[in-house]
């Protein structure tokens, strides 16, 4: 019963993160194209708060995660869950690089162009799906 409410929390947890995940790109697409002072202000602060509210989901979800290993640690001998977590790896590297753009747009560092940001906010999409793919048909 215990493993079943951590991975409730355990998802509830992804689902914020991956919010985050989704729409801070999509901010910095807009940023990329912002060029009026109060626009390009209120991108920073909306990126920095969104970014604060992820991490918050990306921990949590890291957190619950591992709980569930402990709770149960037969679960690392299944091969899914190696690929599962090298995605994972992939996904807290995506989270990191979206921290080093918040910090370059809020020092007015930026220097992509809006389309690099439409490529660049794909790339969570397709480690959901390989995610999800991974943890609920388990080959």
């Amino acid at each position: 019963m215990l493993t079943l409410w951590l991975k409730a929390f355990h998802v509830i947890a992804l689902v914020t993160w991956f919010a985050g995940l989704f729409y801070l790109p999509r901010l910095f697409v807009y940023h990329a194209d912002a060029h009026d002072a109060i626009g390009v202000e209120r991108f920073k602060v909306m990126e920095r708060r969104l970014l604060a509210i992820m991490t918050i989901g990306a921990c949590a979800t890291v957190a619950f995660g591992i709980a569930m290993l402990v709770a149960v640690p037969a679960y690392l001998a299944m091969g899914w869950l190696h690929i599962k977590l090298v995605l994972v790896g992939l996904l807290i590297i995506y989270h990191l690089y979206c921290y080093k753009f918040t910090r370059a747009f809020a020092q007015d560092r930026n220097v992509r162009t809006s389309r690099w940001y439409r490529m660049f906010n794909e790339l969570p999409s397709l480690l959901l799906m390989g995610i999800v793919i991974l943890a609920v048909v388990k080959p």
